[in-house]
């Protein structure tokens, strides 16, 4: 049964802390997502109320060829790491991602406070993701992400 309304903070967190193989999905301790979006059925687009923890970042840095991206920060001071360099955030700071923009981009937060923001993401079937910055490329088929090396060699 889908929830009419709810408090976000009490939602439950996304079971699998992270799609990454390994070795990128343990640089994703301290990250915690509590996927909003799927608990009303929502299809076209994703929500999630995200928490980092001193020390951990959103994802790997990356781009999408499809999917649009958004963040809102709700509590601390991340810090946005695009092309463009680093940029310090804050509270009600938001930031968005376009499409076959090519900028990689993450969150980093190296603060000694907790970070709270909400991403939103679309589900564009076809969008690829790209690492300028490791090892990985990503394919999304029927909605999973499928991770293979820079060469097309498939992890795990």
């Amino acid at each position: 049964m889908k929830p009419v309304a709810l408090a976000a903070a009490q939602a439950p967190q996304r079971t699998k802390p992270s799609n990454y193989p390994e070795p990128f999905a343990s640089r994703m301790v301290g990250r915690q997502k509590q996927p909003l979006g799927d608990l009303f059925g929502l299809s076209n687009f994703g929500v999630n109320l995200t928490r980092l923890a001193p020390g951990a970042v959103s994802a790997l840095r990356h781009a999408h060829t499809r999917q649009d991206e958004f963040v809102y920060i709700l509590q601390g001071h991340p810090t946005l790491h695009t092309d463009e360099g680093l940029t310090p955030m804050a509270p009600g700071d938001c930031s968005g991602f376009a499409a076959g923009s090519g900028n990689a981009h993450c969150l980093i937060n190296q603060t000694e406070q907790e970070v709270v923001y909400l991403e939103v993401g679309d589900r564009t079937a076809g969008d690829e993701g790209s690492y300028p910055d490791d090892d990985l490329q990503d394919l999304r088929i029927d909605n999973q992400w499928r991770f293979a090396h820079k060469d097309g060699t498939p992890y795990g």
